[in-house]
């Protein structure tokens, strides 16, 4: 079991976006865009190897998103309904996400089995996302949908065509 860190508001920003481990060593870097179909965000090991990636498919009747690890389509994950809370589906992976999507607290789970906890934590050096996973195996497919729970949260009421980027840039 291990706990990853993403700074607060930086999936959903046009920056790239590192994820850190608890002792604040930058374990992964996630990179692409989203907005319109076919757009996708990949993610990289920090020795430049991509372990996961996250393809936007459809915006008819909800955006759906197809999930790959190491270049194979491993599962499409998709809102299934908002009332009286959110749930969303991971089709291949049996994984659902429900919880408290807007304020960053949920859980995945594969049945009773829980994959993943999404939580928020205040360090000395700001605001982070905290993804509490159980098997560090499903880290990267993990990371990948809390990148697409992000983007339908802070991109809800905005337009769909709008672009976002993430961009590489140097410290």
């Amino acid at each position: 079991m291990s706990e990853f860190f993403i700074q607060d508001k930086q999936l959903s920003k046009v920056t790239r976006t590192i994820v850190k481990d608890e002792a604040g060593k930058s374990l992964f870097l996630l990179v692409g865009r989203w907005g319109t179909k076919g757009d996708a965000l990949s993610l990289y090991a920090m020795d430049g190897r991509l372990v996961a990636s996250i393809k936007q498919i459809s915006f008819t009747f909800g955006s759906r998103f197809e999930i790959y690890q190491d270049f194979k389509r491993v599962g499409t994950l998709q809102k299934i309904f908002n009332w009286p809370g959110d749930f969303y589906y991971i089709q291949q992976l049996h994984w659902t996400v429900q919880g408290d999507i807007y304020n960053h607290r949920y859980s995945i789970h594969h049945f009773n089995h829980r994959i993943m906890k999404m939580d928020k934590a205040t360090l000395l050096t700001g605001d982070y996302y905290v993804l509490d996973v159980t098997d560090d195996e499903n880290a990267p497919l993990c990371i990948c949908i809390a990148a697409v729970m992000d983007y339908w949260l802070y991109n809800r009421r905005k337009d769909n065509n709008r672009d976002f980027t993430w961009h590489f840039m140097p410290n």
